[in-house]
């Protein structure tokens, strides 16, 4: 009988892990359903979340998962976090692919940020055109500075917080080269970046683009250290999972 995988995704790895598994293992895809019309997969797919732990651990033994792998995004802490505790309660190998952090360059102007509320301070009093790339669901921390011309880019509408009134939301799904988020940042005038810590290639052209034109970026750090023995991408993931015994207990 082939083992059974779960998948807790929400990136680009995830996707593609689970397309090649797939056909070699029972794979399921689970999403969080904050994307409207995610990209597809070839593996089973579910959208939702589990209801905390305890449901997570309750649909694991219903769907009698094997191994567990959280593919989720760098800053899914809560996800993450549940996905340790079941997996230790069950016993049941847990794999974490996790890309590295990005990391200073030279000729980046990085202010660095605990968190969303830390970063919106960190625009400054004076009024800035900056571009937003923190996603659709964390934009309440920088109503408290109205002050600020932000562009909001997501891949589905963002409903804008009360307070920002000097907000426009623009449609986007990635990855966005150098050159795009160039041209993007010197259309728009925009004079600063607020952007999450996520890693890896496909958010990557506006750190760059901000690097060349010379523009601040306001980098949220990870709400947490990466965890040990995460793996990097697709093919140490793959690697690893071929190295578990096939059934459980062996």
């Amino acid at each position: 009988m082939m083992k059974h995988i779960l998948i807790l995704g929400g990136t680009g790895e995830a996707r593609r892990l689970a397309d090649r598994l797939a056909g070699t293992a029972r794979v399921t895809l689970s999403l969080a359903g904050r994307t409207e019309r995610p990209l597809a997969a070839l593996a089973e797919m579910r959208s939702g979340g589990f209801g905390g732990a305890a449901g997570l651990a309750r649909f694991m033994v219903e769907a009698k998962v094997d191994v567990l792998v959280d593919a989720t995004h760098p800053f899914a802490a809560r996800i993450s976090h549940n996905a340790e505790l079941v997996a230790r309660q069950a016993g049941l190998p847990l794999l974490v692919v996790e890309r590295p952090a990005w990391e200073k360059a030279d000729g980046d102007r990085w202010i660095e940020a605990a968190d969303m509320a830390h970063a919106a301070a960190s625009i400054g009093p004076a009024p800035r055109r900056v571009l937003l790339a923190v996603g659709r669901q964390e934009l309440a921390p920088f109503a408290a500075h109205p002050q600020h011309a932000y562009l909001i880019r997501s891949v589905d509408p963002a409903e804008l917080p009360p307070g920002l009134a000097h907000a426009r939301a623009i449609l986007a799904r990635g990855p966005f080269d150098e050159a795009q988020e160039r041209a993007l940042l010197l259309r728009e005038g925009i004079e600063m970046v607020v952007a999450k810590n996520s890693g890896g290639d496909a958010t990557y052209g506006k750190i760059a683009a901000a690097r060349a034109l010379a523009l601040p970026v306001v980098m949220v750090r990870r709400p947490r250290p990466r965890p040990p023995g995460a793996v990097a991408g697709v093919e140490e993931a793959l690697a690893h999972l071929a190295a578990l015994p096939a059934e459980r207990g062996e």
